[in-house]
């Protein structure tokens, strides 16, 4: 029984204390006057009732009720409910304007009414809530004011303050007031069970069900939330219907339904709330960031950016938010009906509240279905202590994951659920039986919506009977003002009342209770059931399934050869072991035959049995997570202080010096739950007679195992039901032996935490590096471990190298640990202040005496001899290759690539131990698989230093034991990929050693530090010495020629007088030459004319001999009736320092035009002719892109009139004298002067489609020769020859030129964005084709992606991402289409007897490929092993493709990274091989061959950017004399010819050429 109210109050507006607009209001009277001593009066009163501040209003407003709540200091709440009336006072600033005469002049327009009203508020404060009752009883004073009733005021409150009713029990009680009044109040049957009304229901149609449940889980996840409306009843139903949907939790923060204006700045505290604020005060609220917003008038919650908000784990939100919108709104199942039913009408808000609610009890039977088997009871007597094992419910739900469940369980909340409903002995309620009975039920019922249905409305049924045991039961007679009494005037201000008889009527009323008989009731006291154990329930991800049974019986065949002494059969399974290892089910399996080969908590191995166990230990916890929610570190636990080996003078070894590394140990939270479960047990037995123990079949201690023995929470309930009917003495007795139970296991766990935490090593603090215990972000896996991370982090040392001194840190850090874990259990388990005085006396002693067995342990330890490791293999090298770093011990891990991991078949071959040896060309790994069935084989894997393209550190997780100091994954150009852990014994600077030699090797300073010249370096400096007084060798020549050259280089030949280029003959020894004119003949003697051979055999002369490009005699005379001469204008590379020094030119053109022409040309390069067609005698010809300005002047019409001689025209006008001399030199312009037609033409050449197309469907297998020459025209070629073809996105021509009427002599293929703006004249004899061409670029990252690919570094798990997928968007097929589509096209037009000018970019990228290409497909002599060399040397090496750069092959060109366009030249020519493979004399892996050492950096071949560096260096003639050592080769193509003499593995043997020249 208690006071329905406790205090009744009088609050009015204060006349006295009025500051501006803002008053304040005092309390009048209030009764009693004195506290009670159970419930004192709750201060600042006056501000909640007028809560949006105390004003007078022009206008009387209409009475206003609400229920304030008010939390007091013992987080009671108490209920204030409030009834607003306004009564009249006079306006004081109008009395005081009256009084003064001398006021100044008022303001216009501003009237101060005579009368105004002021608020007063009539208050009952109860720790009840029944806010009706509280209505009617306010209406009902009010009413006896407003009508003058004859009663008195004084008895109505006095009645109303010694009304007496029961809290619950379902009763109803009849009370009055003494006016005339009658009601009748009706108890809840359960006062545990929220009491609702309709607020729940209402809120649900304020905000919508989305916008609530998204409200329910911040709540519980500890958000603060904030409602907003205007009316202060609604917040209260809105904040009270929140809390009634949380049962069976309980919210324990900060609870304000209404908040004051005045109190606003309570929003900005940093704690979890629930508050509602009037609307008024909206903007106010607008700066809050961390603040969810639900504005209960306009329907919506606003949640910041900054708040995450877990929801409830799916499926379970989704049936949530089904089975409340049927509640709601039933007719939406039914809505689609052809026939509907009569009518589907929601149930009344009463009852629609009530399932509402049942709802959401329904959610919390399911997210905390056995909970009970999860509570650990280790304090029975004198009161119950109950500990919640957290990580096991989770680990047994199979919800570890789920962040939602996770901040529920860890919240205030819940902590405050266990504590209050974790009793085994107490009063039941409807959640507990759900939880106990109705389990099973909810679960088969779940996918079904319409048995949910009537689940809920059952539980909606009980719920709404707690709250109404008497429906038919209503309000009687209660007195209401007479309608329109009101307005009533005058109108009397309240009375005042007396004291002193209501308060006579109080103590009359407590001097009866005193007599009374107590009431005594009698409290249904019983034991909680438990309800289904969790095992029967959960696992329905199916890890069980995943673990099929052959691998569980892997895991005991392995354990039972182990202990058979078979070691060879356990290491053949031990890896089919280590990768089962992964799944939970195995993990239970191993702890579970491990535990059967302990006896007598002991079990000694030999050193390899030891080894086997500790290796599958470690396996075991690598993947148990810091919670260890599966139980298996717990289940290990009792393990490893048992398995131990005996080491030399009688020491023994146990397991628990070698599983150290995992973060579990140094989780409190584990060490906690582990204790509480080993106290359970002991309590357990401790009131069991006849209990067997030694029953460790259960993995998380919770007493599951035996189902029909008693379970500790039985065994705890029977005790408590027992407690008060034992004697003192018994009692006491039973007290002091839990105490001693709890105080032993507490040392127990001291000694096993020190097992655990202290390193073998004592004098290295792993402990603090390693496992993270001093680390502050690792160890903070919840609110307790931060604090340990604080305190270990004291004695944590970021430098390496600890000295045997800083043991004491590992020591103290320890000690600290275990103190604050001590203190922790101990305070929860009830320990007295004497026996936690003697732990922390013992602990330090523990610790110590732990050191000093561990350092007996370590010193015998290092005698053992260590684990074999496989023998380190030392590779073979290549002459002149030397080691820089010897071998490093590393593991080889598996990539992305199939074929090495066992997937193609047979056991993987990876990963492999071995070593990694760094050298000066390569990097080497050399091992042997782990794989025992696969040991005896070796795996090597190497690739030269020069391709290496990117390293990077990554993090692996493996099934093996090993620690890996670091883990990189190096990723080279030649399609190799290696990932390397380096080893334990690897120590940590060896790795950044290793790492800064190989970026030293791959990006030396100059291209002299690679190895193609460093390699014979020492043999060179010899010899240079010795041969340095004879200037025979053609060194010095190339010296010579670089310091003329230097003098020369950047001066431009812009004399006034013509320049005439000095023949061969007329050079003389005798005269001093002039720099400006210094020929190649000038710088050589007489004696060194020999080397002249190679000076013309380098520059490819006898290749334009073959071609009938110009001649150069022995007697350097030069024929005069040939059209091309061979020009030395570039002899001394100052015209263009990236051309070979002899370049073919019109015969007509002077040196002097040549050196003003270049400059139109990008880098100087000018068109210079580099093959000629032997039939038709179209010459093919190469060039950069013109400059801007020279694109201009291209394009103008010789017949323009000119302003005057300028030099751009003049340009101009030599450019276009030049191409004339070129078109003037093709025999088909001297016969007919374009006569023929271009259909004509097509008539007389071969089908040009026919060509294009026998390309990539050859008619004849592997053969060009079934594609014969048609005499039909092709209307295709004309349209394509014309221009007229649809644009095209590969790179084609793509703009519409009007089509010729006759042919072009000379077509110039250039650059699309180059070409814009001009316009083409019909009467010049030449025609320029614009084409997109790709960048540079796109080839980088083209073959980036092709790499990928090709070598994807770990296996690709995304279905449609398979090779040819990736292949297709690297874009690599592509660009190759598109270089061979543009040469296709050259090859055409050189057919049809027009010559090309290839003039695109820089000239030394797309355009070599191009012209290489078009000579490949249209001269078989290309196609010989001899005529390959011959076109690379000319086309890609003599005019300068700057292989240096474009393979990032030195530190300045590191930031352009690589990019392959010569293997990207090299893939075409593949292309071509294989669909005419009879065509080639040279196989595909002579392809393969260049590929690969073009990146090598093997030989110079493929080294700097052009000849004149190749000059600079001394590299490009070097005398056969010269090389001593005959081992090194310094050309590829020397070790080619060298390779081939002694086995033809460069030769194709299905070559068989055509007898007359056939082009492709």
């Amino acid at each position: 029984m208690t006071r329905l109210a406790d205090y009744f109050v009088v609050v009015g507006y204060n006349l006295d204390k009025r500051e501006g607009s803002e008053g304040q209001g005092r309390i009048l009277q209030r009764f009693p006057e004195k506290d009670w001593e159970d419930n004192p009066f709750p201060q600042g009163l006056e501000l909640f009732c007028q809560p949006s501040g105390w004003q007078l209003d022009p206008e009387r407003k209409p009475p206003s009720f609400f229920v304030s709540v008010l939390t007091d200091i013992n987080s009671e709440r108490h209920y204030c409910a409030c009834f607003t009336f306004w009564e009249s006072v006079e306006n004081p600033q109008v009395c005081k304007g009256e009084a003064s005469e001398a006021d100044e002049d008022e303001s216009p327009g501003v009237l101060q009414p005579a009368q105004l009203y002021a608020p007063k508020s009539l208050v009952l404060v109860s720790r009840l809530d029944h806010t009706e009752v509280f209505r009617n009883c306010l209406s009902l004073i009010y009413t006896v004011h407003v009508d003058g009733l004859t009663v008195p005021m004084e008895t109505v409150i006095g009645n109303l303050l010694t009304c007496i009713i029961p809290l619950a029990g379902g009763s109803q009680r009849t009370i009055t007031l003494g006016a005339g009044d009658r009601q009748v109040i009706q108890t809840p049957i359960n006062d545990s069970l929220p009491v609702s009304g309709c607020s729940v229901a209402q809120l649900f149609r304020q905000l919508g069900i989305v916008n609530v449940l998204c409200l329910f889980c911040a709540a519980l996840t500890e958000h603060k939330i904030l409602f907003l409306s205007s009316s202060y009843q609604r917040l209260t139903d809105a904040c009270r219907a929140l809390l009634a949907i949380m049962f069976p939790l309980k919210y324990s923060f900060t609870y304000v339904p209404i908040l004051p204006g005045k109190l606003l700045e309570v929003l900005s505290t940093p704690t979890p709330f629930i508050i509602g604020v009037n609307s008024h005060f909206r903007s106010e609220t607008q700066e809050l960031l961390d603040v969810i917003i639900a504005d209960l008038d306009g329907g919506t919650v606003t949640i910041p950016e900054c708040v995450h908000i877990s929801l409830l784990p799916e499926p379970l939100l989704h049936h949530t938010q089904t089975a409340i919108s049927m509640v709601l709104d039933p007719e939406l199942e039914v809505a689609d009906h052809a026939f509907p039913p009569p009518s589907v009408q929601p149930s009344t808000l009463k009852i629609q509240d009530k399932e509402i609610r049942a709802v959401f009890l329904w959610l919390f039977a399911h997210l905390l279905q056995g909970y009970r088997w999860c509570l650990h009871i280790i304090r029975i007597h004198p009161e119950p202590a109950i500990c919640f094992h957290k990580a096991a419910f989770l680990g047994q739900r199979a919800l570890a994951e789920d962040d939602f469940l996770m901040k529920v369980l860890d919240g205030m909340a819940f902590a405050g659920f266990v504590s209050e409903r974790g009793h085994p002995y107490r009063a039941t309620d409807l959640f507990d039986d759900l939880i106990a009975n109705q389990v099973e039920r909810i679960q088969k019922e779940t996918g079904d919506p319409h048995k949910v249905m009537k689940h809920i409305k059952e539980l909606a049924d009980h719920l709404f009977k707690n709250e109404n045991p008497y429906p038919a039961v209503s309000m009687h007679r209660v007195q209401r003002t007479v309608e329109n009494a009101q307005p009533r005037l005058p109108q009397t201000s309240f009375p005042h009342l007396d004291e002193v008889s209501v308060q006579l009527f109080i103590d009359h009323a407590t001097a009866k209770l005193k007599t009374a008989p107590p009431v005594v009731k009698a409290e249904l006291k019983s034991m909680v059931p438990s309800g289904p154990p969790l095992a029967d329930i959960v696992d329905r991800n199916g890890n069980v399934l995943a673990n099929s049974a052959r691998r569980l019986e892997v895991v005991r065949n392995c354990i039972t050869y182990i202990f058979d002494n078979k070691m060879l059969e356990a290491k053949k399974l031990m890896p089919a072991v280590l990768r089962a290892l992964k799944g939970r089910a195995a993990r239970v399996c191993l702890t579970q035959e491990l535990n059967l080969h302990v006896l007598q908590n002991r079990a000694v191995l030999d050193d390899q049995q030891f080894d086997y166990i500790i290796r599958m230990m470690n396996c075991t916890l690598q993947d148990c997570s810091h919670m260890d929610e599966h139980g298996i570190a717990s289940a290990l636990l009792p393990l490893v202080t048992a398995f131990c080996r005996k080491l030399g003078g009688g020491i023994t070894q146990f397991a628990y010096s070698c599983v150290q590394e995992h973060m579990v140990w140094t989780n409190m939270q584990f060490w906690e739950a582990m204790f509480y479960s080993d106290v359970q047990k002991h309590i357990r037995a401790l009131y069991l007679e006849n209990d067997e123990e030694g029953d460790t079949s259960s993995p998380d201690g919770e007493g599951v195992g035996g189902q029909k023995r008693l379970s500790a929470l039985e065994l705890a309930s029977e005790q408590s039901r027992l407690w008060p009917t034992l004697s003192k003495e018994q009692q006491q007795e039973r007290v002091q032996k839990e105490e001693s139970t709890v105080f032993s296991q507490a040392i127990h766990y001291a000694n096993r935490m020190s097992y655990l935490l202290l390193p073998l090593d004592t004098s290295k603090n792993r402990l603090l590096r390693n496992t993270g215990l001093g680390d502050v972000e690792s160890a903070s896996n919840s609110y307790i471990t931060n604090s340990i991370a604080g305190s270990m982090a004291e004695s944590y040392d970021t430098e390496s190298g600890f000295e045997d001194a800083e043991s004491s840190d590992v020591a103290n850090a320890v000690i600290r640990f275990i103190n604050r874990f001590v203190d922790k259990v101990c305070n929860e388990s009830g320990v007295t202040n004497e026996h936690l005085k003697a732990l922390h006396i013992m602990i330090p002693d523990i610790v110590q005496m732990h050191i000093e067995t561990l350092d007996a342990v370590h010193r015998e330890s290092k005698r053992l001899p260590p684990i074999q490791k496989p023998k380190l293999l030392r590779p073979t090298l290549l002459p002149g290759e030397e080691f820089v770093m010897d071998g490093m011990r590393v593991h080889l891990i598996a990539d992305g690539r199939e074929e090495a991991i066992g997937a193609m078949g047979g056991p993987p071959l990876l990963p492999a131990e071995g070593a990694i040896y760094l050298t000066t060309y390569r990097l080497i790994f050399k091992g042997t698989p782990t794989d025992p069935l696969v040991g005896e084989q070796v795996v090597t894997r190497s690739f030269p230093i020069a391709s290496l393209t990117k390293e990077k550190r990554i993090s692996v997780n493996l099934p093996m034991d090993q620690f890996f100091q670091e883990v990189l994954q190096l990723r080279s150009c030649t399609f190799q990929l290696m990932k390397i852990g380096f080893d334990e014994e690897v120590a940590s600077d060896l790795a950044e050693v290793f790492r800064k030699h190989m970026h030293k090797l791959r990006y030396p300073q100059h291209v002299q530090g690679t190895f193609a010249f460093t390699v014979g370096q020492s043999a060179k400096l010899v010899v240079e010495h010795k041969t340095k007084d004879k200037n025979q060798s053609l060194k010095t020549l190339s010296k010579n020629l670089v310091k003329t050259a230097k003098r020369t280089i950047g001066r431009q030949y812009v004399t006034r007088k013509k320049y005439s280029p000095p023949t061969w003959e007329n050079r003389s020894m005798s005269e001093e030459p002039d720099q400006s004119s210094l020929t190649l003949s000038s710088t050589i003697r007489s004696s060194d004319r020999q080397t002249m051979s190679n000076v013309v055999e380098r520059a490819c002369c006898r290749d334009y001999q073959r071609l009938g490009l110009g001649t150069l005699s022995n007697s350097l005379t030069r024929s005069k009736n040939e059209p091309f001469r061979i020009a030395t204008v570039n002899r001394m590379y100052t015209v263009c320092r990236s051309y070979p020094g002899l370049l073919i030119v019109p015969q007509s053109i002077p040196d002097s035009t040549i050196q003003r022409i270049c400059r139109c040309y990008r880098h100087n390069r000018f068109p210079v002719v580099c093959w000629r067609n032997s039939r038709t005698k179209a010459v093919l010809l190469r060039s950069a892109g013109l400059h801007a300005k020279g694109v201009v002047g291209f394009f103008k019409s010789p017949n323009a009139p000119t302003a005057g001689p300028s030099q751009a025209d003049s340009t101009s006008l030599e450019q276009e004298k030049y191409l004339q001399a070129i078109i003037s030199s093709m025999p088909s312009y001297s016969e007919a002067s374009g006569r023929n037609t271009l259909t004509e033409l097509i008539a007389r050449s071969p089908s040009v489609n026919d060509l294009h197309w026998s390309l990539f469907f050859p008619g004849k297998w592997g053969s060009i020769r079934g594609s014969g020459r048609l005499s039909t025209y092709n209307p295709d070629v004309g349209n394509r020859l014309a221009e007229k073809e649809s644009p095209q996105a590969n790179g084609g021509p793509s703009e519409t030129y009007f089509l010729r009427q006759q042919r072009a002599y000379l077509y110039i293929i250039g650059d699309k964005s180059q070409l814009k703006g001009g316009k083409q004249d019909s009467f010049q004899q030449w025609e320029v084709l614009p084409i997109e061409v790709f960048d540079v670029r796109q080839v980088k990252n083209s073959f980036k992606k092709l790499m990928k690919a090709c070598v994807p570094s770990s296996s690709n798990t995304e279905p449609n991402m398979t090779f040819h997928r990736c292949l297709e968007e690297s874009e690599w097929m592509n660009l190759l289409h598109r270089v061979l589509q543009v040469s296709v096209l050259v090859v055409e037009l050189l057919d049809t007897g027009s010559s090309v000018m290839v003039s695109l970019e820089d000239g030394w990228d797309v355009t070599t490929q191009v012209v290489s290409l078009v000579q490949l497909l249209s001269d078989p002599y290309y196609r010989t092993i001899d005529g390959f060399r011959l076109l690379v040397e000319k086309e890609w090496l003599s005019f300068g493709h700057r292989f240096s750069h474009r393979g990032a092959q030195t530190l300045a060109s590191q930031s352009s990274g690589f990019t392959p366009v010569f293997l990207q030249f090299l893939d075409c020519v593949h292309q071509i091989h294989l669909q005419f493979p009879m065509e080639f004399e040279f196989s595909q892996y002579y392809l393969k061959f260049l590929a690969y050492h073009y990146v090598s950096n093997r030989f110079r071949t493929f080294l700097l950017d052009s000849d004149y560096e190749r000059i600079e260096l001394g590299v490009l003639y070097e005398e056969k004399g010269e090389r001593k050592n005959p081992q090194v080769c310094k050309s590829v193509w020397d070790y080619i010819d060298r390779l081939n003499k002694k086995t033809p593995i460069f030769y194709n043997y299905m070559f068989s050429p055509e007898e007359e020249e056939v082009t492709f």
